[in-house]
């Protein structure tokens, strides 16, 4: 006979097991996180975390080319980390939204923590 904390634990399990996100979404969340752990995609969302900037501008931060600051951009976009507007002939580029303005600023603060 099970006791009632076996009872407890086989309804956990299944729980959790039936709120497992599909193939597609954790495709989408490693996906994303992929996308934080390369240094020079961290500097540039920092950066856009700042500010809205033009690939000039990020290019002169990180003191890069804009080709590749261009290239790591698009990932970005690709990855809807990343959004862009049109002014003119000027391209500005701005953290996607507010989702990711708070999952940049929640990884800063935490990786910022100094170990207790």
């Amino acid at each position: 006979m099970e006791d009632a904390s076996q009872i407890d634990h086989i309804g956990l399990v299944a729980d959790v097991k039936e709120k497992l996100p599909d193939e597609s979404t954790i495709a989408a969340m490693t996906g994303m996180l992929k996308m934080f752990s390369d240094g020079t995609r961290a500097k540039i969302l920092f950066a856009l975390y700042e500010s809205e900037l033009r690939v000039y501008d990020i290019a002169d931060i990180l003191e890069m080319s804009q080709s590749s600051v261009s290239h790591q951009l698009r990932l970005l976009k690709q990855a809807k980390l990343v959004k862009s507007r049109k002014e003119g002939k000027e391209v500005y580029y701005s953290l996607a939204d507010d989702h990711v303005i708070t999952i940049f600023s929640q990884t800063l603060a935490h990786a910022s923590e100094k170990a207790k």
